[in-house]
């Protein structure tokens, strides 16, 4: 297991590169922001927004999907400043925690149209349980719905543009942005939709999920989206994107951060909406080795808030916890929603975890201490001492 040597992102992370000096491809991105011509890109942002704003006021001029959120709150915000009449789209949270609701609440407050999706309860708690014990994800509805629910009301309401916020992978604007062939095709869809290798179509049969109990988490066809010419922008591509920054804002428009760190991480102001956010945190942590809590201070090494050091000892102290709570919840009753036990769920978590980042026994069984937690076998801070260890 290699870690960057710039901040403490392992090389377990999928599609992540490191350069010559060791130095991972999403902090040489983030370098590169000083290259940017920041003014330049507010000017096209403008240009791409007027293209698609309406003339005569008939339909809203772009979609906003949100969760309620800093970011998507943030993406709200910043919408209304520049001119638009967004409609705000929520495909709801798997187990929506109070102050979830809150802050969709507040959304609305800030002067907007907004529409919110439901799937049938039943289905997607046999969609909780598939997708964890398929492939870890226990909010597998959640995660494909954010990305159907609004392209499936921009072709409901021809409204061509939808505002997302950051781009994972940092490189460029969006369809929006191309000249040429600019359409949200499903394609492109599927490649950020969250599918994780289970389908939509791997679902038909299983405890009793026909094809029409599956239409919230399918996209519409290329013909439709072409009809409609739903394309996607990222805000992120446009402005220099910063959750803590976002977080501020939002929280002068009344948006409301925990009252101390989540179990998950150091931070307070991330993933407040979902109870089973823990869970999803920590299979994260068990088939790579890394968590919520190392994913926060790599943003924060880049932004050089936190040494590389003092990223490294956050980390250890925050990351992997098993999920006895999220949200002050217990674990119990988060399970209790998919008629699953505590014993099930911990046999589930053991079937996903990579053994070789993990301490096993001389049986091969995982070994843990007395809280449940795994004992990891790589830390970012041993591999510094390791290279110091080599210079001297």
């Amino acid at each position: 297991m290699k870690f960057c040597t710039q901040c403490v992102m392992p090389d377990t992370k999928p599609d992540l590169g490191f350069n010559a000096d060791g130095v991972c491809s999403a902090c040489e991105s983030y370098n590169n922001r000083t290259e940017v011509d920041w003014d330049s890109r507010a000017v096209e942002l403008e240009k791409l927004l007027s293209k698609y704003r309406s003339k005569d006021g008939s339909r809203w001029d772009c979609i906003v999907p949100v969760s309620g959120g800093k970011d998507s709150t943030f993406q709200v915000i910043k919408m209304l400043e520049l001119g638009m009449n967004p409609l705000c789209v929520t495909s709801t949270t798997c187990d929506l925690s109070d102050l979830g609701r809150r802050n969709i609440e507040n959304i609305k407050k800030l002067g907007v149209d907004y529409m919110e999706f439901t799937p049938n309860p039943n289905v997607r708690k046999k969609l909780n349980r598939i997708g964890l014990t398929q492939v870890g994800d226990i909010s597998w509805p959640e995660h494909v719905g954010i990305f159907t629910i609004p392209v499936r009301a921009s072709v409901q309401f021809g409204v061509p543009l939808i505002i997302w916020g950051e781009n994972s992978q940092n490189e460029y604007g969006g369809p929006a942005a191309a000249s040429n062939n600019n359409v949200l095709d499903r394609r492109w869809l599927e490649e950020f939709g969250g599918l994780l290798g289970l389908r939509v179509t791997d679902l038909i049969g299983q405890e009793g999920i026909t094809e029409r109990h599956l239409i919230p988490y399918s996209y519409p066809t290329n013909e439709e989206l072409l009809k409609t010419g739903t394309t996607g922008l990222f805000l992120g591509h446009y402005i220099k994107w910063d959750g803590l920054t976002n977080t501020l804002v939002s929280q002068a428009h009344g948006f409301e951060v925990y009252p101390k760190p989540i179990e998950t991480t150091f931070l307070n102001y991330e993933n407040l909406d979902n109870h089973q956010t823990g869970i999803h945190d920590y299979f994260k942590y068990i088939k790579l080795g890394f968590g919520r809590a190392t994913d926060h201070a790599c943003l924060h090494i880049r932004r050089g808030r936190l040494s590389r050091a003092e990223g490294a000892t956050i980390v250890r102290k925050h990351d992997g916890h098993f999920p006895w709570t999220c949200l002050g919840k217990p674990l119990e009753a988060i399970l209790g929603r998919i008629d699953m036990t505590v014993e099930q769920f911990v046999k589930i978590c053991d079937q996903f975890t990579n053994k070789k980042l993990f301490k096993t026994d001389v049986r091969g069984h995982l070994v843990k201490d007395e809280k449940g937690n795994l004992i990891k076998l790589f830390n970012a801070d041993e591999q510094a001492h390791s290279r110091k260890a080599v210079a001297g």
